[in-house]
């Protein structure tokens, strides 16, 4: 479904991505981790194009979107929804608003066929009955929800989520990775998961690939990843077990 290829991008003379390589099949769920800075967000930019590659291509579905412009790019993106890390949802719309908002951008649907749209993506992340409430209303843990909703919508062949559990309680992040699970099962959409949340990687992930000072350091399964021997990915894994250990511990 995704294919990146030599990918490498600077900003003022400082890479920040060397020669990225990566396959996403279609149907699993990628998580990508590493340190604060490595270039998670900067590569999910450049699959969803909102950023150019100084080298390298990426395809996504058989398309050259690195290149793409105008139009082409356009209609390129409409394969994707997009959970964003702090929902980014309009505060000025009211919670079924901003579900239908990308339907009434993108499609001739009429307002009776968005608003069985809108109830049915609510009902699938277990929202049911709130379009008339407003984002201000809601906990993070909704608002992560409804946004969720807003990115299934369109029917994308794939969802990007940028660090989905994070500011939320571990209550409300394993319903987020259970839905994450379930729009995989359900709707057999193709998903990239940026997080620092192992619990997180380890539920939603089919395979796990590590970032490191801008390259792919490792791709594997979540079994090969948490038995892995090699040094860099030990390096990031214990430090972060520790930390979340030690969050159990105190709750």
């Amino acid at each position: 479904m995704i294919e990146v290829i030599n990918l490498s991008k600077s900003f003022d003379g400082r890479p920040v991505l060397s020669g990225v390589n990566l396959s996403i099949r279609e149907g699993e769920t990628m998580v990508i981790m590493g340190r604060s800075g490595c270039g998670k967000s900067v590569l999910l930019k450049h699959i969803i194009g909102l950023i150019r590659p100084d080298e390298g291509q990426v395809f996504v579905d058989g398309q050259e979107i690195s290149r793409a412009t105008g139009e082409e790019l356009s209609r390129a993106r409409l394969k994707f929804g997009m959970l964003f890390q702090g929902a980014a949802l309009f505060d000025s719309l009211s919670v079924g608003e901003n579900v239908a908002f990308p339907l009434r951008e993108h499609t001739t649907m009429t307002e009776a066929q968005i608003r069985d749209r809108v109830s049915e993506c609510l009902n699938l992340v277990g929202m049911p009955d709130i379009e008339d409430r407003r984002p201000a209303e809601l906990s993070g843990g909704m608002r992560k929800r409804v946004g969720l909703a807003r990115a299934v919508a369109m029917q994308p062949k794939i969802v990007l989520y940028d660090e989905p559990t994070t500011g939320i309680d571990p209550v409300m992040s394993d319903v987020i990775n259970r839905l994450i699970v379930r729009l995989r099962d359900q709707l057999k959409v193709t998903g990239i998961v940026v997080t620092h949340d192992l619990v997180s990687a380890y539920t939603v992930g089919n395979r796990i690939a590590m970032l490191h000072e801008g390259a792919i350091e490792q791709v594997g399964t979540v079994a090969e990843i948490r038995s892995s021997g090699n040094p860099v990915v030990r390096q990031f894994l214990e430090p972060a077990l520790s930390r979340q250990s030690e969050k159990g511990g105190m709750a």
